[in-house]
């Protein structure tokens, strides 16, 4: 059974990666996607909410998102947030549902976007990094108040940098994917 310091290291730099990924959907491809429109939130009925609690989101095909609305009074209220959204993109609607469409990307911005993910790929790495160095702080301070022995303290170690290892290795994995689908035309 695993040691808890290293447990807990462990699903802290797990959740890492999830947000790493979560941030990655949000960055835009060549093909649209209702994953795209996480990143927006919407001031509606008092609070912060997401699109898709709002409405059903459907992508007919791959450069276009269909918004359908359950209270179509809130229609210019999306459309605003998701003019205001980091994406980049202008909605239309006709009255009852909101299209986003998604323009092919050009060669530069497609560029870009590889640049911002590997952005958030290395601030991922460095929450991992700092995970593990927490880890290893708690696991000398055990050894120093003679709660472990030392040679459990160095395996420890040992561990904690092999669980390190697979967290950026996932981390860069997730990169080349959505470098690959970012590239893609």
């Amino acid at each position: 059974m695993p040691h808890p310091v290293v447990s807990d290291a462990r699903a802290k730099m797990g959740k890492s990666v999830e947000a790493y990924q979560h941030e990655l959907a949000g960055i835009r491809t060549s093909r649209a996607n209702a994953g795209l429109l996480d990143v927006v939130d919407v001031d509606a009925y008092g609070a912060k909410m997401k699109i898709n609690q709002m409405g059903t989101i459907s992508v007919p095909d791959p450069h276009l998102i269909v918004i359908d609305l359950w209270d179509k009074s809130q229609m210019s209220i999306v459309e605003k947030a998701i003019m205001q959204s980091p994406l980049g993109i202008t909605p239309s609607n006709d009255g009852r549902v909101i299209r986003v469409p998604f323009p092919p990307l050009t060669e530069e911005r497609r560029k870009d976007l590889v640049k911002v993910a590997g952005k958030l790929r290395e601030e991922a790495k460095v929450a991992v990094r700092n995970i593990r160095r927490h880890a290893i702080e708690e696991i000398k301070k055990a050894q120093k108040d003679g709660e472990i022995p030392e040679d459990d303290a160095h395996h420890l170690t040992e561990t904690m940098d092999k669980v390190t290892d697979e967290h950026i290795k996932r981390i860069d994995d997730i990169f080349k994917l959505k470098e690959e689908d970012i590239m893609e035309v």
